[in-house]
């Protein structure tokens, strides 16, 4: 890592140059125990530090049944930024990594860049069983040397979620084919969603979609080039296709389409069940998060959420995650061994079953519990959930994610929107945007 760059982390998140050295340091984890398998006679117990929801807590006791000598010590931190601080604060201070330890996608490019600092799982047989996931997922998970430091869990292909009671009440089609060609179907645009939304707004007083945030990240990763280009360069000042969709964004949220909701919170899920907004931009692994919502408010499938085949602008991907071993693990055979584990295509079927984590495990994809019926699809009205995403998925490109892209998401674009929503007009907050970059010095 070259010193300004790791000076420019540093003013942003606290990183320093003892990250190249903790790599250099750390090198010889694999000497450890690596060759004393675990056992009844030789307990070893593992850390995993995963976020959000991702489905994986049914798969620990069952891991540590089929493996005798296994303990698995799990934390799971609320929001993928939370582990992002979380995972920076101690890979800093060199102590406290896990022996396996989630990453989300929008935060991939910060971790590659200390790629040197997690363990190759080609040693411990990854490029052998590359083809079981997506070819795009094990592409991002592998740096310049060619080395595969992650194992892929869920993709975010996204459709929309939606409350078809009050698309009913509001006049507009309800059933979720019909609400598909309502938004313009397989030819779905952003102009065809907020004039849904305007029409939503005059017919009801009552705003469109929950806040104006998850719908700018969607409009963002389904450019062909986000944040950075692909040759790793920033690509957000002169950026025509950005600025058009952040005009799009501001002037929807000036008529009213947004209601403002605080992200992951929603007043503690009663806006789900209050009407306090009627459609959301979702991944797979949303879905869990809007059933979890809804039940915590006291509600349930009759509150009327569901899910539709449509999305504008076509294909999107929205986050997914991926399953490390940090070169500190004393135990690096065994949690790679685990990682792969939690990834294999039944694991990830039992994921998505538990939280809608779409699989990138290609088998997993086909399994009868990804397309069949589950607690999901029962939530939302019966909605085909593992059919929709697969299509959904389809056309999918990877972004490239550059560095400082969760930077950016969060403290660069996160509060633009909070202003636009609170009523700043769109090149105000654009421009604030800009200023912001250039404090932190992102470049």
């Amino acid at each position: 890592m070259n010193p300004s760059r790791t000076a420019r982390l540093a003013k942003v998140v606290a990183l320093s140059s003892s990250i190249a050295l903790l790599a250099a340091g750390c090198a010889s984890g694999d000497s450890k125990d690596a060759a004393q398998p675990a056992s009844a006679d030789n307990p070893v117990s593992l850390t995993i530090t995963t976020f959000g929801t991702q489905g994986l807590d049914p798969l620990y006791k069952q891991y540590e049944a089929d493996n005798p000598g296994i303990t698995i010590e799990a934390t799971n931190i609320d929001t993928g930024g939370n582990a992002l601080t979380d995972w920076k604060t101690k890979q800093a201070a060199g102590a406290g990594l896990p022996d396996v330890q989630a990453v989300e996608e929008g935060w991939l490019g910060q971790v590659m860049t200390v790629s040197d600092s997690f363990t190759d799982l080609n040693e411990y047989g990854a490029k052998d069983i590359a083809g079981d996931w997506v070819d795009w997922k094990v592409q991002q998970a592998t740096d310049a040397d060619g080395r595969t430091i992650g194992y892929g869990t869920d993709i975010g292909p996204m459709g929309l979620c939606y409350n078809s009671k009050l698309f009913k009440a509001a006049g507009l089609p309800s059933d979720r084919e019909q609400v598909a060609e309502l938004f313009g179907g397989a030819d779905s645009t952003w102009d065809d969603f907020f004039s849904v939304g305007e029409d939503y707004v005059k017919k009801t007083d009552k705003a469109f979609y929950d806040q104006s945030g998850f719908v700018w990240n969607a409009m963002v990763n389904q450019l062909d080039e986000g944040y950075y280009k692909a040759d790793g360069s920033l690509n957000i000042e002169g950026n025509t296709a950005l600025r058009e969709r952040w005009d799009q964004l501001s002037a929807a949220a000036s008529k009213g389409l947004s209601s403002a909701q605080t992200q992951w919170d929603w007043g503690k899920g009663q806006a789900f069940v209050d009407g306090s907004f009627a459609v959301m931009p979702c991944p797979g692994w949303m879905l869990g998060n809007v059933k979890g919502q809804v039940e915590g408010a006291g509600g349930d499938a009759s509150d009327g959420w569901d899910f539709a085949d449509v999305f504008p602008g076509g294909a999107a991907n929205w986050g997914g995650a991926f399953l490390t071993v940090p070169s500190t693990s004393k135990h690096p055979a065994e949690a790679a061994k685990l990682a792969q584990y939690l990834t294999n295509a039944t694991s990830q079927a039992t994921s998505f079953e538990e939280a809608g984590a779409f699989p990138s495990n290609i088998e997993a994809q086909k399994s009868k519990a990804v397309t069949g019926e589950n607690d999901l699809t029962k939530f939302f009205n019966g909605a085909p959930i593992g059919e929709i995403l697969s299509n959904r998925a389809e056309g999918v490109k990877a972004q490239y994610k550059g560095a400082d892209d969760s930077v950016i998401q969060e403290q660069v674009f996160g509060p633009a929107t909070i202003a636009i929503d609170k009523g700043t007009d769109g090149d105000t907050a654009w421009n604030t945007a800009l200023s912001t970059l250039q404090e932190l010095e992102i470049k």
